[in-house]
Protein backbone atom coordinates (compact mmCIF):
# COMPACT_ATOMS: atom_id res chain seq x y z
CA UNK A 1 0.00 0.00 0.00
CA UNK A 2 2.96 2.25 0.89
CA UNK A 3 4.23 2.59 -2.29
CA UNK A 4 1.31 2.60 -4.36
CA UNK A 5 -0.09 5.40 -2.40
CA UNK A 6 3.78 6.90 -3.05
CA UNK A 7 2.93 5.96 -6.92
CA UNK A 8 -0.72 8.13 -6.84
CA UNK A 9 1.11 10.77 -5.17
CA UNK A 10 3.48 11.29 -8.25
CA UNK A 11 0.70 11.20 -10.10
CA UNK A 12 -1.44 13.88 -9.13
CA UNK A 13 1.19 16.31 -8.46
CA UNK A 14 2.14 14.95 -12.64
CA UNK A 15 -0.97 17.11 -13.40
CA UNK A 16 0.59 19.77 -15.51
CA UNK A 17 -2.10 22.41 -14.44
CA UNK A 18 -0.60 25.48 -15.78
CA UNK A 19 0.20 23.53 -19.02
CA UNK A 20 -3.56 22.69 -19.46
CA UNK A 21 -5.13 26.16 -18.95
CA UNK A 22 -2.31 27.77 -21.00
CA UNK A 23 -3.19 25.20 -23.95
CA UNK A 24 -6.89 25.21 -23.53
CA UNK A 25 -7.63 28.83 -22.74
CA UNK A 26 -4.80 30.94 -24.48
CA UNK A 27 -4.02 27.73 -27.17
CA UNK A 28 -0.07 28.17 -25.83
CA UNK A 29 2.19 26.16 -24.46
CA UNK A 30 3.25 27.89 -21.43
CA UNK A 31 6.93 26.18 -21.33
CA UNK A 32 7.69 28.98 -24.30
CA UNK A 33 7.04 32.18 -22.97
CA UNK A 34 7.90 34.27 -19.88
CA UNK A 35 10.59 32.15 -17.54
CA UNK A 36 9.13 28.70 -19.59
CA UNK A 37 8.26 27.71 -16.30
CA UNK A 38 4.88 25.96 -16.18
CA UNK A 39 4.00 27.22 -12.57
CA UNK A 40 1.75 29.66 -10.91
CA UNK A 41 3.92 32.75 -11.02
CA UNK A 42 5.01 32.36 -14.37
CA UNK A 43 0.96 31.95 -15.27
CA UNK A 44 0.56 35.14 -13.82
CA UNK A 45 3.27 36.74 -16.31
CA UNK A 46 2.13 34.85 -19.37
CA UNK A 47 -1.96 34.49 -18.75
CA UNK A 48 -2.57 36.66 -16.12
CA UNK A 49 -4.41 37.17 -12.73
CA UNK A 50 -7.29 34.56 -12.95
CA UNK A 51 -5.07 31.85 -14.54
CA UNK A 52 -2.63 32.61 -12.13
CA UNK A 53 -5.05 32.02 -9.24
CA UNK A 54 -6.69 29.11 -10.76
CA UNK A 55 -3.21 26.99 -11.12
CA UNK A 56 -2.34 27.83 -7.55
CA UNK A 57 -5.29 26.67 -5.94
CA UNK A 58 -5.22 23.50 -8.20
CA UNK A 59 -1.39 23.36 -7.62
CA UNK A 60 -1.77 23.41 -3.62
CA UNK A 61 -4.42 20.78 -3.84
CA UNK A 62 -2.17 18.52 -5.62
CA UNK A 63 0.30 18.98 -2.43
CA UNK A 64 -2.84 18.59 0.25
CA UNK A 65 -4.40 15.71 -1.54
CA UNK A 66 -1.40 13.06 -2.18
CA UNK A 67 -0.17 14.30 1.86
CA UNK A 68 -3.89 13.61 2.86
CA UNK A 69 -3.81 9.87 1.25
CA UNK A 70 -1.95 7.97 3.97
CA UNK A 71 -4.14 9.57 6.36
CA UNK A 72 -7.50 8.23 4.57
CA UNK A 73 -6.22 5.13 4.30
CA UNK A 74 -5.00 4.84 7.83
CA UNK A 75 -1.22 4.37 6.48
CA UNK A 76 1.40 4.16 9.08
CA UNK A 77 3.52 6.73 7.44
CA UNK A 78 4.68 9.98 7.38
CA UNK A 79 2.21 12.31 4.99
CA UNK A 80 5.66 14.02 4.22
CA UNK A 81 6.76 11.05 1.77
CA UNK A 82 3.62 11.49 0.32
CA UNK A 83 3.72 15.45 -0.28
CA UNK A 84 7.30 15.23 -1.58
CA UNK A 85 6.24 12.55 -4.18
CA UNK A 86 3.32 15.26 -5.43
CA UNK A 87 6.18 17.63 -5.47
CA UNK A 88 8.96 15.24 -7.51
CA UNK A 89 5.84 14.90 -9.88
CA UNK A 90 4.72 18.45 -9.97
CA UNK A 91 9.06 18.86 -11.30
CA UNK A 92 9.01 16.33 -13.53
CA UNK A 93 5.29 15.26 -14.18
CA UNK A 94 4.94 12.33 -16.59
CA UNK A 95 1.85 13.33 -18.44
CA UNK A 96 3.95 16.86 -19.58
CA UNK A 97 7.63 14.67 -20.72
CA UNK A 98 8.85 15.52 -17.33
CA UNK A 99 9.30 19.09 -17.94
CA UNK A 100 7.41 20.66 -14.95
CA UNK A 101 7.32 23.65 -11.99
CA UNK A 102 9.54 24.72 -9.50
CA UNK A 103 7.21 23.02 -6.87
CA UNK A 104 6.76 26.02 -4.56
CA UNK A 105 2.87 25.84 -4.65
CA UNK A 106 2.80 22.20 -4.25
CA UNK A 107 4.91 21.83 -1.15
CA UNK A 108 2.86 25.16 0.95
CA UNK A 109 0.07 22.39 -0.18
CA UNK A 110 1.79 19.48 1.39
CA UNK A 111 2.48 21.40 3.97
CA UNK A 112 -1.22 22.62 5.02
CA UNK A 113 -1.67 18.62 5.70
CA UNK A 114 1.99 17.74 7.58
CA UNK A 115 2.62 20.91 9.64
CA UNK A 116 0.91 24.01 9.75
CA UNK A 117 3.15 25.83 11.77
CA UNK A 118 6.14 24.96 9.04
CA UNK A 119 3.53 26.47 6.08
CA UNK A 120 3.76 29.35 8.04
CA UNK A 121 7.27 30.11 8.84
CA UNK A 122 8.56 28.96 5.31
CA UNK A 123 5.60 31.34 3.60
CA UNK A 124 6.17 34.03 5.69
CA UNK A 125 9.69 33.89 4.41
CA UNK A 126 8.80 33.42 0.89
CA UNK A 127 6.69 37.04 0.96
CA UNK A 128 9.08 38.51 2.43
CA UNK A 129 12.20 37.72 0.95
CA UNK A 130 10.25 38.65 -2.25
CA UNK A 131 9.17 41.68 -0.69
CA UNK A 132 12.84 42.48 0.22
CA UNK A 133 14.97 41.88 -3.41
CA UNK A 134 11.64 41.46 -5.15
CA UNK A 135 13.20 38.16 -6.64
CA UNK A 136 10.82 35.62 -6.63
CA UNK A 137 13.52 32.71 -7.25
CA UNK A 138 15.27 33.82 -4.13
CA UNK A 139 12.02 33.42 -1.92
CA UNK A 140 11.41 30.00 -3.49
CA UNK A 141 14.94 28.84 -2.25
CA UNK A 142 14.31 30.23 1.03
CA UNK A 143 11.36 28.06 1.50
CA UNK A 144 13.87 25.19 1.59
CA UNK A 145 16.23 26.96 3.66
CA UNK A 146 13.79 27.60 6.25
CA UNK A 147 12.31 24.56 6.46
CA UNK A 148 16.18 23.19 7.05
CA UNK A 149 16.90 25.64 9.70
CA UNK A 150 13.27 24.98 11.50
CA UNK A 151 13.78 21.09 11.46
CA UNK A 152 17.03 21.66 13.10
CA UNK A 153 15.65 24.09 16.10
CA UNK A 154 12.67 22.61 16.53
CA UNK A 155 12.53 18.82 18.30
CA UNK A 156 9.24 18.13 16.78
CA UNK A 157 10.54 18.23 13.18
CA UNK A 158 13.38 15.83 12.62
CA UNK A 159 13.96 15.53 9.39
CA UNK A 160 17.12 17.41 8.71
CA UNK A 161 18.56 15.12 5.77
CA UNK A 162 15.44 15.69 3.57
CA UNK A 163 14.82 19.21 4.04
CA UNK A 164 18.63 19.30 3.22
CA UNK A 165 18.15 17.62 -0.06
CA UNK A 166 15.01 19.36 -0.41
CA UNK A 167 16.84 22.92 -0.52
CA UNK A 168 19.61 21.40 -2.96
CA UNK A 169 16.48 19.93 -4.98
CA UNK A 170 15.62 23.94 -4.67
CA UNK A 171 18.49 25.31 -6.25
CA UNK A 172 19.19 23.01 -8.84
CA UNK A 173 15.44 23.99 -10.24
CA UNK A 174 16.25 27.22 -10.00
CA UNK A 175 19.35 27.26 -11.30
CA UNK A 176 18.85 29.19 -14.31
CA UNK A 177 17.42 31.67 -12.72
CA UNK A 178 21.02 31.81 -10.93
CA UNK A 179 22.73 32.26 -14.35
CA UNK A 180 20.17 34.92 -15.22
CA UNK A 181 20.81 36.78 -11.46
CA UNK A 182 24.52 36.49 -12.16
CA UNK A 183 24.98 38.01 -15.61
CA UNK A 184 22.05 40.81 -14.61
CA UNK A 185 19.14 39.74 -16.82
CA UNK A 186 16.70 38.41 -13.81
CA UNK A 187 13.77 40.21 -14.22
CA UNK A 188 12.38 41.42 -10.65
CA UNK A 189 8.90 40.78 -10.23
CA UNK A 190 8.02 44.37 -10.10
CA UNK A 191 9.73 44.46 -13.59
CA UNK A 192 7.28 46.53 -16.14
CA UNK A 193 8.85 45.21 -19.24
CA UNK A 194 7.52 41.83 -17.57
CA UNK A 195 4.25 43.20 -19.43
CA UNK A 196 4.97 42.68 -22.65
CA UNK A 197 4.93 38.78 -22.18
CA UNK A 198 1.02 38.86 -21.75
CA UNK A 199 -0.34 36.90 -23.74
CA UNK A 200 -4.44 37.42 -24.66
CA UNK A 201 -6.93 34.22 -24.16
CA UNK A 202 -8.92 32.74 -26.91
CA UNK A 203 -11.80 33.75 -24.68
CA UNK A 204 -12.66 36.24 -22.22
CA UNK A 205 -13.52 33.90 -19.75
CA UNK A 206 -10.19 33.80 -18.11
Amino acid sequence: MFWLLILASYIIGSVPTALIVGKLVFGVDIRDHGSKNPGATNTLRVLGKKSAIFVLIIDLAKGSLAAYLPIYYNLDAEPLYFGLAAVVGHCFPVFAGFKGGKAIATTAGALLIVNIYLLVIAYVAFFLVIFLTKYVFIGSITVGISMLVYSFVSSKVEFELIFTLFSLFLIYLHRSNIRNFILGIEPKINDKKLINDRIPPKNSSF
